[in-house]
């Protein structure tokens, strides 16, 4: 099973930041993992008559960077009696550097507090969005104030086997990675598990057209059938994943399942809220083929709807836009 060995935690000045700190450096704690803490700062940018990359630019660059730096370093200086922590400031566009450490580092997750967001940020795209969007590895944005340890945590998967052959593999090896990710925090934490499906019976608002006559018996034939077969593909994927964890896991995992009827991106974030949810475990969703274009309008409003941490996973074989190189 995959655990993470290689953590990136993203922090800024201030108190903020330590719900995020304090679980990355738990992680690399009960996984053995290397961590590294960066903080961005943004680049400087020479006024009128100031050439860029002149002296004063300079200085203010680097005045800031000390600046932060020393801050970090009193930040995390109490968690280095736990754990080794590689420190760094990086300069510019705050997810654009994120995501090149991640590849110059190949960390295996991101972990941050999320952004207070916007109206501008939920029209223009805020970092958090740019990294679930663009970040080659799985991205845990921490909600401020979230709990030390989790009571409740929900694991949101697809088990549709309506798509063409060749995506299924993809498919499946995703919802295994989602719900492994979910199992071990759940296990870590103690924490309640939960796991959701939302399905749709996609003809059957057709069925009930004007012009289709189809009686009502047939219709729920129709619905029943495709809650059956969403049912056994949910119970055959929690069988699989949990059972591969070993007795104990499976002895103190007793996940809740929840099969829903409806439109995931409303049911989900509606389920997370009743449940109070500490944590939601999805995926991101892929389009096939286009580097960098990973994030469905479905999953985007899943994402601005849920009020509590979220771990985002990556689709196997995701390409990350951003490169190395200006």
């Amino acid at each position: 099973m995959k655990r993470f060995k290689n953590i990136l935690c993203i922090i800024e000045p201030g108190e903020a930041c330590k719900p995020a700190l304090e679980r990355a450096v738990t992680l690399a704690e009960n996984n053995q993992a290397a961590l590294t803490v960066v903080d961005v700062v943004e680049e400087v940018i020479a006024g009128i008559g100031m050439p860029s990359g002149g002296p004063i630019t300079t200085d203010l660059q680097a005045a800031m960077s000390s600046e932060h730096a020393q801050a970090m370093d009193q930040l995390i200086a109490p968690y280095r009696a736990r754990v080794d922590i590689d420190s760094h400031v990086l300069v510019g566009v705050s997810f654009l550097e994120i995501v090149r450490q991640v590849l110059r580092g190949e960390h295996d997750l991101v972990i941050k507090v999320l952004e207070d967001h916007d109206w501008l940020d939920r029209f223009f795209g805020s970092n958090d969005m740019h990294l679930l969007r663009k970040c080659p590895c799985p991205v845990w944005l921490i909600k401020p104030g979230a709990p030390k340890a989790y009571r409740r945590i929900l694991a949101a998967v697809d088990v549709d086997d309506g798509y063409p052959p060749a995506e299924m593999q993809s498919r499946r090896q995703h919802n295994r990675q989602i719900l492994e990710m979910a199992c071990i925090q759940a296990f870590s934490d103690f924490a309640e598990l939960h796991v959701v499906n939302v399905w749709e019976a996609v003809a059957e608002s057709a069925m009930r057209g004007a012009f289709m006559n189809t009686s009502e018996d047939k219709i729920a034939a129709y619905v029943e059938q495709g809650r059956q077969r969403h049912q056994a593909n949910l119970d055959a994927l929690i069988h699989d994943v949990i059972g591969s964890l070993g007795r104990e896991a499976v002895d103190y995992l007793k996940p809740q399942v929840h099969l829903v009827k409806g439109r995931a991106r409303k049911e989900i974030p509606a389920l997370a809220k009743r449940l109070d949810a500490d944590l939601v475990v999805m995926g991101t969703v892929a389009r096939t083929g286009i580097p960098g274009i990973i994030m469905g309008n479905t999953a985007e409003t899943i994402l601005n709807l849920i009020d509590c941490s979220v771990l985002a996973i990556k689709p196997p074989g995701f390409l990350t836009p951003v490169t190395l190189e200006d």
